[in-house]
């Protein structure tokens, strides 16, 4: 198989795994703001908010949770911290709003959420 099908069924799955990560942050009682946000230098998957927090969500579908956790490159969380702010800037939110990173992996359909995952700078 050619890289092209490959690439194009890991984006369906990721699309996939995004839907069901957002229906379980909706039956959560988070209110979703955004997904698939991009920005110069970043994507964030999810945008959500609760209790007058702020929440970017990434979200990996793997064989595994553990390997789900383990794709959060520094790199990648880099990424997102970068498209945070742009978002935060881009919606001219002040004060600035408390913000947390958290992971939602998906393997074989069932999500789990991973809170607080990391924090910016690390």
């Amino acid at each position: 198989m050619s890289p092209r099908p490959l690439r194009q069924e890991a984006e369906r799955r990721g699309r996939f795994a995004e839907s069901i990560a957002a229906i379980l942050l909706r039956l959560k009682g988070y209110r979703i703001l955004a997904m698939r946000w991009k920005a110069r230098g970043g994507e964030v998957d999810i945008i959500a908010s609760k209790a007058g927090i702020l929440v970017f969500v990434e979200v990996k579908a793997r064989t595994s949770h553990e390997a789900g956790i383990a794709a959060v490159t520094p790199q990648a969380r880099q990424r997102i911290a970068v498209a945070a702010e742009q978002f935060i800037r881009h919606r001219r939110l002040h004060p600035e709003p408390a913000c947390r990173y958290d992971l939602i992996t998906v393997r074989n359909l069932t999500p789990r959420h991973h809170k607080n995952a990391w924090r910016s700078g690390d």
